[in-house]
């Protein structure tokens, strides 16, 4: 099996000893992405906001690997706040439009950063 390290240009550097993605088996396998502003590393104010950038980032991550969010097969969310569901499925359902993929959705006790949305991925490559 090959294995392929991806890193995208124009998402937010990783914050710790990681690669944004990692492509092996037919599949790409996403590192969890907060809603960082790629340009500035900073957060936006608000979990909607930061769940926008964290999806568009994991969008960016996707491109570098030549797929699209509706490669995606299944999703695991983090929150710092369970209270936030219902607005991150508003956010998320505007991303992940037609057939959803599957989803995981847990509180997480703290997010890197102070973040209060994070996403990761597993898309089919084509």
């Amino acid at each position: 099996m090959t294995r392929e390290t991806i890193n995208a240009g124009n998402a937010p550097a990783a914050v710790g000893p990681y690669v944004h993605a990692v492509k092996a088996g037919g599949f790409v396998f996403t590192s969890g992405q907060l809603g960082l502003d790629p340009a500035t590393g900073t957060l936006p104010e608000g979990v909607t906001a930061q769940a926008e950038q964290a999806i568009k980032n994991i969008a960016e991550v996707l491109k570098a690997a030549g797929l699209t969010l509706t490669d995606v097969v299944k999703t695991t969310v983090f929150l710092a706040d369970m209270n936030d569901f219902a607005a991150i499925n508003e956010v998320y359902a505007k991303f992940f439009i037609g057939e959803a993929p599957a989803r995981s959705c847990v509180q997480a006790a703290a997010l890197p950063k102070g973040g209060l949305f994070e996403i990761e991925v597993v898309a089919v490559c084509r």
